[in-house]
């Protein structure tokens, strides 16, 4: 896929997304087979379903909630999950990821849409790869016109996994502020009743 027309999509999905429901209020259906794709895929939706919940119902003060001077506020740790999913998004498309980063958005209902948005497509892409696709994959990171390139394997240890973290420090900060995630979020099977 064309980085330009990456973008687009990302804009066309961006954009829906912000006028329909959310995308990961449940997980999907798993997939038939498990391969190192579908692997890949179903971290990346249970990521999407646990932010999803993490995010939803977010007051003002559980935005501005920081533990303490020196820690990140919430909404800081959501725009810096913002940029982990793009991070996700740019690598499964082979579009290299600028450094510095451009700003994340500011509210909360544009960080929560462009954040999962990005991860359904990351989803979207990896539903569809096969093992020659993964192999072609790499994370790269441009910083400045200099790029330095990355196994698909890092994607793992690093943005998905660093995303999963903070997304548990969303939930475990908005319980200290006084607005735990709703109930009946169940994680294990991916729905809430």
């Amino acid at each position: 896929m064309k980085p330009a027309y990456s973008l687009t999509l990302l804009f066309f999905v961006s954009s829906f997304a912000m006028a329909q429901a959310l995308p990961f209020s449940q997980i999907p259906e798993a997939p038939k087979q498990l391969t190192p794709s579908t692997t890949l895929l179903r971290m990346v939706q249970g990521l999407g379903f646990r932010y999803y919940w993490a995010t939803e119902g977010l007051r003002k003060e559980d935005l501005d909630y920081r533990p303490s001077q020196e820690a990140s506020s919430s909404l800081e740790t959501l725009q810096h999950l913002y940029g982990l999913s793009k991070t996700i998004a740019e690598a499964v498309q082979n579009i290299p990821s600028k450094r510095p980063d451009t700003k994340a958005p500011v509210t909360l209902e544009s960080l929560r849409a462009e954040t999962l948005t990005n991860l359904e497509l990351a989803a979207q892409v990896l539903s569809q790869a096969d093992q020659e696709g993964l192999e072609r994959m790499k994370i790269v990171f441009d910083r400045e016109g200099k790029q330095s390139a990355f196994p698909l394997w890092n994607l793992i240890n690093g943005p998905i996994s660093d995303a999963l973290y903070h997304t548990g420090q969303v939930v475990s900060f908005r319980r200290t502020s006084g607005n735990p995630i709703a109930k009946g979020v169940n994680v294990f099977l991916g729905i809430k009743n």
